[in-house]
């Protein structure tokens, strides 16, 4: 081993620490500190994101990554070192164009932003977060000029999240979903729609929580290599492949948004939990490809998860946990999970309409950055969008434009990544019934497992080492398209709503 490359691993291995420290304060800001330690947790995470981020474009490293990239050292790394060095050098001549008091403004502004949206959503008011807000998206701009010039700003937010894609890829598979679901939804409500009203009622949330860990068992979520918390907006992260962490939120009259927030959040930490454990904490590790992230958890969530099949083992299981469910057939149950509905929230919503919320923030998006909407008119122009696309207008900011946490964390262009999640879903389904026979056998017999495997072999182990793009040429041999979700809806929904 060459000297540099000793240097660069002890690098690796402080950075790691640093990382870890930022990881564990932002779970407890989320999970555990009480409401007047936030501001030294900002303080803290400030600090120590900004020592990560002088690490991570630091002359040293830069040193170190230009030698290890010369023909003669580069040779001679691993296929792993190889790809993490490409990947940091690449990543350090972006991050190195941001000035490090810019940087240290946007890690404190994210923080308080998050604080400010968590208040504001409680009271229901987006004056509150408006400021806030404002910043986030002149940081966003700013930076986004910093690391990529010369580039429209929203092409840039959607390649960080799902690197090799763009708003005319987006607007091209968008188009294919609005052209045949919007007929799609409208033959579904105007059919029959199912009681739900043996679903109304109080659900012991402690039950709840059993009822998550046993789902979460079930799909595969290593609990010696996990951990789950309670947020008010569920999330994953992870420190490692071996500590990936969970949160959910429970609702005592809505008993089913805590059951598919554990199998869609245990979607996300079986993938982190399965990548190759060599690339623990380096930039070939957890995926950061969100589109493919999206892929994992929605298909567990409801390409799995809203299959009846998947409950056939397991419904006596739930039952037992929560009484009420005893006077509740399997069948009333399938119907409810897939009972579709224009709704209010995005995290409720059914797996069709769910799209029309994703459309509605794309398209958000587009207006802050390509439009330059002024945010004083963001929440009616939401309300705006949700009569358009859901014929419904919100009653208040919290069941509006307040509902989701990303753009309090500057996620934008994150929105788009949920639907590319499901489109891929689609193309993976199909090829894993090529491979493995069909998905309500499997699930019929138990066999879950079979069905994780496949996707640790074919897509989570592989981590970041391989581009969006890339995934679905390995696994499906063919380039993105919606027609694969399109034909899943609606066969699905054809035999469900009697069409």
């Amino acid at each position: 081993m060459s000297e540099t490359l000793e240097k660069f691993k002890q690098y690796l291995d402080k950075m790691k620490k640093y990382g870890h420290v930022n990881t564990l304060l932002y779970w407890d800001m989320k999970t555990g500190v009480p409401k007047l330690g936030q501001a030294g947790h900002v303080d803290a995470l400030t600090y120590f994101s900004t020592e990560s981020f002088a690490m991570a474009t630091s002359s040293e490293l830069s040193g170190m990554l230009k030698t290890l990239s010369q023909p003669e050292e580069f040779s001679g790394l691993s296929d792993t070192m190889q790809f993490i060095v490409t990947r940091m050098k690449r990543d350090m001549d972006k991050d190195s164009r941001i000035p490090k008091e810019r940087y240290e403004a946007f890690v404190r502004a994210q923080a308080e932003s998050e604080n400010a949206w968590e208040e504001a959503k409680a009271a229901a008011d987006f004056s509150i977060f408006a400021p806030h807000l404002e910043k986030m998206i002149a940081l966003t701009e700013e930076l986004a000029g910093y690391t990529d010039p010369g580039r429209d700003v929203y092409d840039v937010l959607i390649d960080k999240y799902e690197e090799g894609m763009d708003a005319k890829t987006v607007d091209r598979l968008f188009g294919e979903l609005k052209e045949g679901l919007i007929p799609l939804v409208k033959k579904i409500l105007a059919a029959g729609q199912p009681d739900d009203a043996k679903f109304q009622g109080s659900f012991d949330v402690d039950a709840q929580r059993k009822v998550q860990d046993m789902l979460l068992s079930y799909i595969g979520f290593f609990r010696e290599a996990g951990a789950v918390g309670e947020s008010e907006h569920p999330f994953t992260l992870n420190f490692s492949s071996r500590d990936v962490r969970v949160t959910n939120h429970y609702y005592e009259h809505a008993p089913l948004f805590a059951m598919f927030s554990a199998i869609h959040e245990g979607g996300h930490a079986i993938f982190e939990q399965n990548v190759n454990p060599e690339y623990d904490n380096t930039v070939a590790g957890s995926c950061r490809y969100m589109g493919i992230h999206e892929s994992q958890s929605r298909f567990y969530e409801n390409i799995l998860g809203r299959n009846r099949n998947f409950w056939l083992p397991i419904y006596g299981k739930l039952q037992d946990l929560l009484p009420q469910f005893r006077d509740i057939s399997l069948d009333e149950f399938y119907r409810e999970i897939n009972h579709v509905r224009n709704s209010f929230i995005r995290t409720d919503a059914d797996e069709v309409t769910y799209c029309f919320h994703i459309i509605l923030r794309y398209e958000m998006e587009k207006a802050i950055f390509l439009e330059h909407v002024p945010v004083e008119e963001l929440p009616g122009l939401w309300n705006q969008k949700m009569q358009e696309y859901l014929g419904i207008t919100p009653s208040d900011d919290a069941e509006g434009i307040l509902q989701d946490m990303h753009w309090s964390g500057a996620s934008f262009g994150y929105f788009p990544s949920y639907l590319l999640g499901s489109i891929y879903d689609g193309m993976f389904l199909e090829q894993l019934e090529a491979e493995l026979g069909p998905v309500d056998e499997l699930l019929a017999s138990g066999r879950i497992l079979e069905i994780t495997k496949w996707l640790n072999e074919k897509i989570h182990r592989y981590g970041s080492t391989r581009k969006p793009k890339e995934v679905l040429a390995a696994v499906c041999g063919r380039e993105v398209t919606a027609e694969p979700l399109l034909r899943y809806f609606t066969k699905k929904y054809t035999e469900i709503y009697h069409l």
